[in-house]
């Protein structure tokens, strides 16, 4: 919802001519809750996809799996989740500003409500942060979700002489899940990826056209929604 409201309703009154309705700090707070939402979104799904990874592996489970259990750990990993990501999305803050009407446009990059000034040191290091946090957790996904798979394939193949057509007519519920998290997994992956590729892509063109802008906006709202 954050993730949807800090990035939809701004770009929605851009699409209908409203240029100028946030000043300086509107523009600082909205990506910066953005950046923040959209990042805490992906971490907490990796987490999501990695507890029930553990949870589905025997040998894991064993030993981790009492640790787990504990709403503790849970709420303390949602907690450094957002802990983190307020921490690496400091650089939106900074370089973000309000809308500007300078004709030197080297250093400016014009949203259609804000602005942003850039430079190259900065740049360079954001993108790096941003890259290894959202390519860690698309990592980290995959192969959760992979591990999951064949668990769940394994187990289908040793208690499949147990079943039998006319007892069991319907999709089994390993086959059921598989689907569930293939889907989820390549919504996931395929969307973040090109959500970040897109951002990236906008923020290095010093004048990106307004379709680019709102592909990004339109792309990086698709696994949210």
């Amino acid at each position: 919802n954050l993730v949807l409201c800090s990035k939809g309703i701004p770009q929605t009154l851009a699409a209908f001519g409203l240029e100028s309705f946030l000043d300086e700090a509107g523009c600082k707070l909205v990506f910066y809750l953005h950046r923040v939402a959209r990042g805490v979104s992906l971490s907490t799904t990796c987490l999501l996809s990695g507890f029930q990874a553990i949870k589905l592996c025997p040998s894991i489970s064993r030993w981790i799996d009492v640790q787990i259990k504990s709403p503790k750990c849970i709420i303390l990993s949602c907690f450094l989740c957002w802990v983190l990501h307020f921490m690496v999305s400091i650089p939106i803050a900074i370089y973000v500003a309000g809308p500007t009407n300078s004709k030197n446009m080297s250093m400016v990059f014009v949203y259609r409500y804000c602005s942003s000034h850039l430079s190259g040191i900065l740049f360079s290091v954001t993108a790096v942060i941003y890259t290894f946090t959202d390519g860690l957790c698309l990592a980290l996904m995959l192969c959760t979700s992979i591990s999951m798979v064949l668990v769940l394939h394994r187990h289908k193949q040793r208690v499949q002489h147990i079943r039998s057509s006319h007892l069991s007519p319907r999709t089994s519920h390993e086959t059921r899940a598989t689907h569930t998290i293939l889907i989820l997994v390549s919504m996931f992956v395929s969307f973040h990826a090109l959500a970040s590729i897109l951002s990236y892509w906008t923020t290095l063109l010093q004048n990106p056209s307004q379709w680019l802008r709102s592909i990004s906006v339109l792309v990086a709202s698709g696994f949210p929604t």
